[in-house]
């Protein structure tokens, strides 16, 4: 059987969503559009992780 890769684009992307979340959960009480910021700075790293996994491929 041919091995199947992997493709760990999603995971970079969904852990970066996850530490934003985590890191929002400390600013949430004083100002909750904090939160959402750094909801969207995880997001931007997970796909700036993503960018640098894809041209590591080629």
């Amino acid at each position: 059987m041919a091995e199947k890769k992997i493709d760990k684009s999603t995971w970079a992307i969904g852990g970066g969503l996850l530490i934003g979340i985590g890191v929002g959960f400390f600013f949430i009480q004083k100002a909750p559009l904090a939160f959402v910021g750094s909801m969207l700075a995880g997001l931007g790293i997970g796909l700036v992780i993503t960018a640098l996994i894809s041209i590591k491929k080629e």
